[in-house]
Formats: structure tokens, sequence, C-alpha cells
């Protein structure tokens, strides 16, 4: 089978000739019509992610057709139009402790960008009908990660004021399209006025760009303050961030794409009784949870460019420039 390998850090995304797949027990094989590309990859190749190994075809959302399983329990599968559920091993518990044998799909096991993938069979699920492969793909982590974000440790509910920063990627995206289905009051921000424009367009209530000096103010005669804020980015935004969530309300940090915040003003933690929440990725129950609020709404997520499987190179380098809204996707099938 062909694909996309990542040979050493900061080398070329290559397209090379790889073995065949054989499931073991438990495992099913997967024939990917679509991947999508998260900054998780994008770290891998430059070598600033925990645990790399070379050679690794990276990849971690992805859907395609089953071909094969490693045994009769499974078979089922085969011929089903699946999206894969990239965490492995989270077990049964909604536990915030990963096991020692957590893994995500795409490192330390090869991912998504080839023409097959290798996974546990309880990592399919029936890929919504009204998605395309390449929306489809779009889904796994992004969608994942926001929908744990903003309702498991979020607790988001309808008419609540919701502030997703950093508009224009995967997750913040999905965020916001799951916060319209919902019915809060979705705002976002963003460095550029195009992506607020658009994200207006998705349902989003207001917007602040954050290059404004005056940007808090804005949001705040916008909507005076919020119940739950949705961050991916730290560093020093995060004093703002405690500044314009309302008494009692909820931060959520799913990433850290700025680095730490220099200090934290621990006083206006206490004095607002504030939660502040970590999110990462999420349970099995999670995805599916996402998925039903996806099928019964009619989701579809943003995607901001299809690459052919050739140029899956071409593809990092348009996450690599952060001009993308939406998720950047791969065709392994014309």
């Amino acid at each position: 089978m062909k694909a996309l390998v990542l040979n050493n850090k900061t080398e070329a995304l290559v397209l090379q000739d790889l073995p065949d797949l054989i499931p073991n027990k438990d495992e099913a094989i997967v024939k990917i019509h679509a991947a999508a590309l998260n900054h998780r990859d994008l770290w891998i190749q430059k070598g600033m992610y925990a645990g790399l190994k070379y050679p690794i075809v990276p990849g971690s959302d992805g859907a395609g057709v089953v071909t094969a399983t490693g045994n009769k329990e499974h078979a089922h599968w085969i011929g089903k139009e699946v999206i894969i559920y990239p965490a492995i091993n989270w077990g049964d518990q909604a536990s915030y402790q990963h096991p020692k044998n957590f893994k995500i799909l795409g490192l330390p096991d090869d991912g998504t960008f080839a023409e097959y993938v290798k996974v546990p069979a309880i990592n399919l699920f029936e890929k919504p009908p009204h998605l395309s492969f390449e929306e489809a793909a779009a889904i796994p982590l992004a969608g994942l990660t926001a929908y744990r974000a903003l309702f498991t440790r979020g607790q988001l509910s309808q008419n609540e004021k919701l502030l997703i920063t950093g508009i224009g990627g995967g997750v913040a995206l999905l965020g916001l399209q799951f916060a319209v289905a919902a019915n809060a009051n979705a705002y976002v921000t963003s460095g550029d006025d195009e992506k607020i424009a658009r994200a207006i367009s998705l349902g989003a209530k207001g917007a602040a760009n954050y290059k404004n000096e005056k940007w808090v103010e804005q949001l705040q005669e916008k909507a005076g303050s919020f119940d739950i804020i949705l961050d991916g980015a730290g560093g020093e935004g995060v004093g703002q961030l405690l500044n314009i969530a309302s008494p009692g309300g909820r931060i959520v940090f799913y990433g850290a794409t700025r680095g730490n915040p220099s200090t934290v003003d621990l006083r206006r933690i206490f004095w607002k009784q504030l939660n502040v929440l970590g999110s990462t990725m999420g349970t099995a129950a999670d995805f599916k949870s996402m998925l039903d609020l996806v099928n019964k709404h009619k989701i579809r997520p943003v995607v901001d460019k299809i690459f052919p499987f050739a140029e899956g190179e071409n593809a990092l380098r348009r996450m690599d420039d952060e001009k993308q809204f939406g998720k950047i996707v791969i065709k392994m099938i014309v």
C-alpha cells in the first residue's frame, strides 16, 4: 500500500510503498477515502511532540470503508462506511487519568495518511450519512475535543453566553457549530476580519478582532461577560479571559499554542469564583454523543481545502502558514 511517511523530524512527507496490513484479533482494516490534518501532525514533523519515533505515518483523522477484520465477531463491519475514533485504549471510564497504554492514532502507531489503516474494531463508528468522506474525515479529533470541552467539561447550556477564541481552527469552528446547534449565544475572536465575517455567517452573535487594543471592551459592550470561555491559545491573553468571565463562569482550556502566561491573577479567580478547566480529546461515549449531535442537526464541518494524496506535504505547509479557515483534508481516493 502507499502512505505518506515522515522519515525523520523536519523532513517532508513523502509518498512511499509500505507492506500491506493484516488485522490482529479485535482489529479492523479501513480503506481510507479521506484524512484530515491536525496541528499534532505538524508538531510531529517539527519534532516538537512527545514520544516521537520515525519513520511514522501521521494522521489521527480518517473516514473510509472497512475491508477486513481480525475475527468473525466484527465481520459485520466489512463493507461499511466508517469514521474512526482516534483515542486508543482510553478505557470504559470517563476518567481524567489516561491509562498507561493510552495512545492517539498517528503516533506511536501509523495513522490515516495512507491507503489503509489498522485500528481496534471498537474504534469504528458509522459515518454520518449526510457527510461526504472528506467532511467526515474533518470531524474526529477536533469534533471530539470541542464536544468534550463544551458539554462534558464545560456543561454548556442553551442561552448561555459563550466566547470562543481564535476562530478559524478546527476545534474552534466545530465548537461554534455545536454551540449554535445547542442554542447557546456564541461570540468569537480572531486576528482576521474575514474569518470573523465567516464566523458570523455560521451563527456567531458577535466578535472582536484581538489585534485591536480595545477588543475586550468591544466584547463587553456586545455581551457583557461570558458564562463559558473556550480557549486553545493560552499565553498572555489568559488574564483578559479572567476579566471577561462572568462570576462563577467556566474557562475551558484545550491547548496552549501561545505557551504559558507569565503571570496568573489568582485573586481574580477566587474572588469571581471562576471554574478553570482543562480538557483533552474525549471518551468513546463523548465521541458517540458528538456524532449524535452531528447527525441530529445535520452539521457539516467547515473544510478549508482538499489536497490530493500526493500533495500531503503541501497540506502541512498550508497548516504551517496559519491561513486556513476550517479543516485541511487529504483525499486518498478520486
